[in-house]
């Protein structure tokens, strides 16, 4: 009986086997353009997630700068050196003035991110932070405000405003900077404290690797660390207006800040079929008008 039964011809193999060729083929194919679709949008996907952030970050910090009041300590083409605002808070006390200028006691209401009237994405770090305080002086005249600078020489927890609410008492030593005179009650009952820390933003290559970034480096920081990125070579520059609208190298004078960022893929991406792979390339153009600036 096991004679009798009929097995695959010769020729039914090899019709089968090219079928499945065939078949296979096709899958392979259609696997691989979905890896490269998929890859393709990935890259994409972080591209313009590099450009948002680019298009987001930096204007955010800019449009916080006074370059009239020293806001910007260093500026090139590529580089930036500012007074980044972190917080904001209220003085809850009188602060003592019309005799040294050292070791002045402001009490700052709440005191931490959450607490009432304390506005900032941190809490008060006395190790890095400066400090601009509203100087009202005659509280008759608009003429004699200004922001009075200080450095935190110590920043003790646990101090209660003068109303008993919670609060975070700063020591400071405060310049007036010649705008004022060093008079009592001049820095009033609820003036705005502003904290601050100097940061830089740079175009920034780490040692030992092949691409370019957006670097950001804090305050005391030994060496940037990449924010946005990977960017082309020329892949972030600033460009400085004055008020009327031309190019400035003095700090002073700086009323908008036009940012370019030229962004890339982090690896070579196939447009589709048979394409070359080739790196995609975006940019983003941001103008940013500086605060207190009349004409903008």
């Amino acid at each position: 009986m096991s004679r009798g039964r009929r097995g695959f011809t010769m020729i039914e193999l090899l019709v089968a086997l090219v079928l499945l060729g065939i078949v296979s083929a096709a899958l392979y194919r259609v696997l691989v353009n979905n890896q490269r679709l998929y890859m393709a949008q990935t890259q994409r996907i972080d591209l313009s997630q590099n450009i948002r952030a680019a298009g987001s970050i930096l204007p955010a910090e800019f449009r916080e700068l006074d370059a009239s009041e020293g806001d910007i300590t260093a500026m090139t083409p590529t580089s930036i050196t500012i007074r980044a605002m972190r917080w904001l808070g209220f003085a809850c006390n009188v602060p003592a003035l019309g005799g040294a200028l050292g070791a002045v006691s402001v009490i700052v209401r709440g005191g931490a991110p959450g607490q009432p009237l304390f506005f900032g994405s941190r809490g008060i770090d006395n190790s890095k932070d400066g400090v601009l305080i509203y100087y009202d002086g005659n509280q008759n005249s608009r003429l004699d405000d200004f922001w009075a600078t200080a450095t935190i020489t110590s920043a003790p927890n646990g101090q209660n405003c003068d109303d008993g609410t919670n609060g975070q008492r700063l020591i400071l030593n405060i310049n007036l900077l010649g705008l004022g005179p060093n008079v009592a009650g001049a820095i009033p009952l609820g003036a705005p404290v502003r904290g601050w820390e100097l940061v830089n933003y740079q175009l920034y290559r780490p040692a030992g690797d092949t691409s370019w970034y957006v670097g950001f480096q804090p305050s005391g920081a030994a060496t940037p660390q990449p924010l946005i990125g990977p960017v082309l070579t020329n892949g972030l520059t600033f460009q400085y207006y004055d008020v009327n609208g031309n190019p400035t190298a003095v700090r002073a004078q700086v009323a908008r800040i036009d940012v370019t960022v030229r962004a890339r893929t982090a690896a070579a991406v196939r447009a589709g079929g048979q394409a070359a792979a080739a790196t995609m390339v975006d940019s983003v153009v941001t103008s940013v008008a500086l605060r207190n600036n009349r004409r903008f």
